[in-house]
C-alpha cells in the first residue's frame, strides 16, 4: 500500500492511499479519515460510499465529515466508485463504466475481469484497513448517497452482523425497477434477473434478508417501507444505537 498523501484535519488525519487489488485486477485509491482519539487506540468506522462520477475524492473535498468525526471519534474510509486504468474497460457514458461500478460483482464479458467493486468493498479493502489502520472493525457503519446510497443498503441487508448502522441519502433502492440502473444491470450481470436479486435492497428484502437496525419508516421510500411490512418487519422499540 502506497500513501498518496495525508493532511491534519481537526486533530486527526487525512489520508489517501492506493494499493493493487487482486479483485479489480488494477490500482485503487480510497481515503481515510482517522480521527485524533485513533492515536490512543482503534476507533470506530463509517464507510462512505458515493454516487455515479464520484471518486474517493468527492465527499472528501465537498462534503465536510472531519469536524463531527473528529468529535465523536469516528475513522471515515471513502472508497472509490469503480476499477480505473488504461487496461480496465469503459465507455463515454456518465451512467456505466468508469465512476459507476453500481457496487455489484459484474459476471459478462468484459466487465467481469474488473468489475468487482462489492466483493472489493465487503471484503478486500476491509482486510486491507484493518491490517494497516487502528479500527474497531467490530463497529462498523456504512452509509452512501444515491448510487450509494444502494451500495450501503445492500451492504447492511447482506452483511447485517457486520454493521451496527446504515444511512442512505437519495439511494436507488430498487434498481432493477428503474431503467438507467436496470440498464448498467443488464450490462454487467447480463438477462438473469436472478442474478440482478442479489444487488437490489428491495428484493433481498423480499428474498428474506434483514437488517434490524431500520429503526423507522419516517424517511423511507414507500417502496422500500411496504415491502418490509410485507415482509413481517415491526418497527422496534428502541430507536437505534450508536455504533
Amino acid at each position: 500500500m502506497e500513501t498518496l498523501s495525508t493532511e491534519k484535519s481537526f486533530g486527526g488525519v487525512q489520508g489517501v492511499y492506493r494499493h493493487a487489488s487482486g479483485v479489480t485486477g488494477c490500482d485503487m485509491i480510497f481515503a481515510v479519515y482517522l480521527p485524533p482519539q485513533a492515536e490512543g487506540g482503534p476507533v470506530p468506522v463509517l464507510w462512505y460510499l458515493s454516487g455515479l462520477t464520484c471518486t474517493h475524492a468527492n465527499v472528501m473535498e465537498k462534503g465536510e465529515y472531519r469536524r463531527m468525526a473528529a468529535e465523536l471519534g469516528i475513522a471515515v474510509i471513502c472508497p472509490d466508485t469503480s476499477p480505473r486504468g488504461e487496461d480496465v474497460p469503459d465507455e463515454d457514458d456518465w451512467t456505466f463504466g468508469s465512476g459507476a461500478g453500481f457496487y455489484v460483482d459484474a459476471t459478462e464479458a468484459p466487465w467481469n475481469a474488473n468489475y468487482r467493486m462489492y466483493s472489493y468493498v465487503s471484503e478486500e479493502l476491509p482486510a486491507l484497513v484493518a491490517a494497516h489502520f487502528p479500527l474497531r472493525m467490530d463497529r462498523q457503519g456504512v452509509f452512501g448517497h444515491s448510487m450509494g446510497g444502494h451500495g450501503a443498503l445492500i451492504m447492511a441487508l447482506k452483511h447485517a452482523d457486520r454493521f451496527r448502522s446504515c444511512s442512505a441519502f437519495a439511494p436507488m433502492t430498487n434498481p432493477s425497477a428503474v431503467e438507467m440502473p436496470a440498464t448498467a444491470f443488464s450490462r454487467y450481470l447480463g438477462d438473469d434477473r436472478a442474478a440482478w436479486r442479489g444487488y437490489d435492497a428491495v428484493a433481498l428484502i423480499e428474498d428474506g434478508h434483514d437488517f434490524p437496525r431500520f429503526s423507522s419508516t419516517r424517511a423511507m421510500p414507500t417502496i422500500f417501507s411496504r415491502c418490509f411490512f410485507r415482509n413481517g418487519w415491526k418497527r422496534p422499540a428502541v430507536a437505534g444505537r450508536s455504533i
